[in-house]
């Protein structure tokens, strides 16, 4: 049973953006699992989940593979200044120094679309396929800062 449990706990943080344990509840609720806030707590701490920002900047509830990238969203957004795309190239503009940390939550995000980054003092250029696919990284990264 706890097995199970647990396991559902997981499929849930991966397919919902659960932000409290009340909500984490009421879906387990409605997956059949009659259970206290206490052993959810608990289940939680079992499984190493952990709060985090989620791709649509959300703080909800990770799996503790997804903190890593939780911590170099965060990093990327205290870091970065501004973003713009020409073509098939994005541009991040950094404070001085903070490039390579930008670049590297940049890498961790690991997107299909991105071909390849390169990090200078203060600026981060990343390749994509296609320019819609720059529109794209652009939007979503603007939605991290």
């Amino acid at each position: 049973m706890k097995k199970d449990r647990q396991a559902e706990i997981l499929r849930l943080i991966s397919t919902y953006e659960i932000e409290t344990q009340e909500m984490l509840l009421d879906k387990l609720k409605e997956s059949g699992y009659n259970v206290t806030q206490a052993t959810v707590s608990r289940d939680i701490n079992e499984l190493g989940i952990t709060k985090g920002v989620s791709e649509y900047g959300i703080n909800c509830y990770i799996r503790t593979s997804r903190a890593r990238s939780s911590r170099f969203t965060n990093i990327f957004s205290e870091t970065v200044v501004s973003i713009d795309y020409a073509m098939n190239m994005v541009a991040v503009k950094c404070h001085p120094g903070m490039a390579n940390a930008a670049c590297a939550g940049l890498d961790i995000m690991d997107l299909s679309y991105v071909v390849g980054t390169i990090a200078g003092d203060d600026t981060v250029f990343i390749l994509t396929r296609t320019e819609s696919d720059a529109k794209t990284l652009c939007d979503r990264l603007k939605q991290l800062i």
